[in-house]
């Protein structure tokens, strides 16, 4: 039995080319989710491996969708082969377990994981050089301005978080803490 699996890295991103060249292979079942590669603990990545048995191809479309780093790809792939289970990973072909095919596989994931640190690198020095900014604020950035959240506490004076609620589109929970934060600087 051919078997897929797909993985992307968060709620976000989209599998749906994923599954289209896991669909054009033919696989007869596939498995996908949206769960962090950094983690082994990948439910529907265990309920696959825990599936395939002797004579079955499980097929991925990278290698750095079955795993992140080096050794956990090694140690899952080397678990596939000695099951008798083959590897097809679609932007590279199909593993095997020669002296050559485990130098390429290590090969291979060495590169990803690599690239992986190279990009959670070249995130913290993004990340270093914005915070020296003098308006830098780490997270997800403010929904309404200074000035929008004035005039809503200025229309509490005279009205119920419901109206101003209704007025501006602001939440109550938002209200109360411009509210709370407006009567600290003071």
């Amino acid at each position: 039995m051919k078997y897929g699996y797909a993985r992307v890295s968060t709620v976000s991103q989209e599998l749906e080319v994923q599954l289209k060249a896991l669909e054009n292979e033919n696989c007869d079942l596939v498995y996908s989710e949206k769960f962090t590669g950094t983690r082994s603990d990948r439910p529907q990545l265990k309920e696959v491996l825990a599936h395939l048995k002797e004579g079955d191809t499980l097929v991925v479309t990278k290698l750095d969708r079955l795993a992140r780093n080096t050794v956990e790809g090694i140690e899952i792939v080397k678990a596939l082969f000695s099951k008798g289970v083959r590897v097809h990973v679609l932007n590279v072909g199909l593993l095997e377990d020669t002296t050559m095919g485990r130098f390429f596989l290590t090969t291979l994931l060495a590169v990803a994981e690599m690239e992986r640190n190279l990009i959670v690198e070249r995130t913290q020095e993004g990340k270093t050089i914005a915070r020296q900014r003098e308006d830098f604020r780490e997270g997800r950035p403010n929904k309404y301005t200074k000035k929008q959240l004035e005039h809503a506490i200025k229309l509490l004076e005279s009205h119920s978080y419901k109206e101003v609620e209704e007025t501006t589109g602001i939440s109550k929970s938002t209200l109360i803490r411009a509210k709370k934060k407006a009567t600290q600087q003071i």
